[in-house]
């Protein structure tokens, strides 16, 4: 029989619920303080040399626009062609500030179109753009590096390559395009112009490979910070920690630095050894490496560092430490072979004879970098690219034992006027010393 509910409450069911009471505030707090002591131990305070170290840089002038786009014109008169065309994308942004980030590419094309206008000696550039009509207030309001820009419009029932030849002279000539240009938009110019038309050619593609002194500084600045976040980060690891959140710090410090669009492969022991792995979310023990392989970029100019680390107390085997060294080593050898006058694929074969041509470097040395991480020329066995001044690359050896072992480590470095190479991270001790001096 149950007791009636107006009866008083026994002594032990006050007691229980007086003990529930106390106890569920008791787990509440225990919960939130574990919570919270997590929390911070994997936040991220950037240090302040962090925060300020790229302050002091701007973006690239109207000069410089002003200049690449008389370049690209006087090129365009040498090669008796009529016009480049791009759409917006790093090409763009080189000639122009026009980058996907100010203008997403869909099935509407719009496009840069640079014709060389010629009066006697003097080569000047016309800038036009080819817009969706319903899209053209919104295509004035693009941050064009340019004092006069011609718009031309077409409508939806309208063929857009036939609109985008009347910015040419007499519409007439040799057409060249970004090599990057997608194909529909290719096929189009081509059914429509009745002359040729290429993808641009080693003599324009070279204007955007060799870097101005301004470009050489934004990409150094670039490259020192996110080293600075690497090591900033490091200090901040720990055994048990795992590869998303070092990641998220990593991604933290970078923003911290005043870079945008940061990011860190980030992976723990054996899963390094995938070269581009997407991890497991490993947590970091005393026998395992961590890889940072990072990007972040300045004022559009790209960074590209990666960094194998140990954290103190480490217990690296002996094998995991001579492979770090070995490739070491490659990574030296290459920059002391890189200088202007060499071919692209001596530098890629230097590296890999100081590891023996072993089979565990299963890829290229590296890649230009500037407004992409990766761009043209490249540095692997098959490259006959001659180094200039003013080229960038980065030089990023690896060692990858599957299920066991991965290591890389990546600077890039830019071809000096003097004709050597020097690391875009030299400002702030260029090469990693060790994994425990990044």
């Amino acid at each position: 029989m149950y007791p009636s509910k107006d009866a008083p409450p026994s002594p032990r069911y006050t007691l229980q619920r007086r003990s529930y009471m106390t106890t569920v505030p008791i787990v509440l707090f225990a919960c939130m303080l574990w919570y919270s002591l997590g929390s911070f131990r994997h936040s991220f305070s950037a240090p302040k040399a962090i925060i300020s170290h790229c302050g002091h840089l701007s973006s690239i002038s109207l000069e410089e626009f002003q200049a690449r786009q008389t370049t690209l014109a006087r090129t365009l008169v040498d090669l008796k062609a009529a016009a480049y065309i791009t759409e917006p994308g790093a090409s763009a942004e080189y000639y122009a500030n026009i980058s996907n980030a100010n203008w997403y590419l869909s099935e509407r094309p719009l496009l840069l179109i640079i014709t060389p206008e010629q009066s006697g000696d003097d080569i000047q550039a016309k800038i036009s753009i080819l817009t969706p009509a319903f899209e053209i207030d919104r295509a004035k309001l693009l941050p064009i590096a340019s004092n006069a820009v011609n718009f031309y419009e077409w409508a939806e029932d309208a063929n857009p390559y036939d609109h985008a030849l009347s910015a040419l002279p007499n519409s007439v000539g040799a057409v060249f395009v970004d090599g990057h240009m997608r194909t529909f938009i290719v096929d189009g110019l081509r059914k429509a112009h009745p002359d040729p038309v290429a993808s641009a050619p080693y003599e324009i593609q070279r204007i955007r490979e060799r870097k101005s002194p301004s470009e050489i500084e934004l990409l150094k600045c670039a490259n020192e910070a996110t080293v600075l976040s690497i090591r900033a980060v490091r200090e901040k690891l720990y055994f048990g920690i795992r590869e998303s959140a070092a990641s998220a710090m990593m991604r933290e410090a970078l923003a911290a630095a005043g870079l945008r669009s940061g990011g860190c492969l980030t992976l723990f022991g054996e899963n390094a050894a995938l070269p581009h792995g997407a991890g497991t979310d490993k947590t970091l023990g005393r026998n395992d490496f961590a890889l940072f392989d990072c990007t972040a970029n300045l004022h559009g100019y790209s960074s590209d560092v990666t960094r194998t680390v140990a954290i103190s107390g480490s217990e690296i085997p002996a094998d995991h430490l001579a492979i770090w060294y070995s490739v070491r080593d490659a990574q030296t050898s290459a920059i002391q072979t890189a200088r202007a006058g060499v071919v692209a694929k001596e530098v890629d074969s230097a590296a890999r004879k100081s590891l023996n041509n072993t089979k565990y470097f299963t890829h290229r040395l590296g890649h230009g970098i500037g407004l992409e991480v990766h761009e043209d020329p490249y540095l692997n066995g098959g490259s006959l690219t001659v180094l200039e001044t003013g080229h960038s690359f980065s030089d990023e050896p690896g060692y990858y034992v599957v299920g066991k072992v991965g290591v890389r480590l990546e600077d890039c470095f830019y071809i000096h006027e003097n004709g050597s190479a020097v690391f875009l991270t030299a400002g702030v001790g260029g090469q990693a010393e060790s994994p425990w001096r990044p």
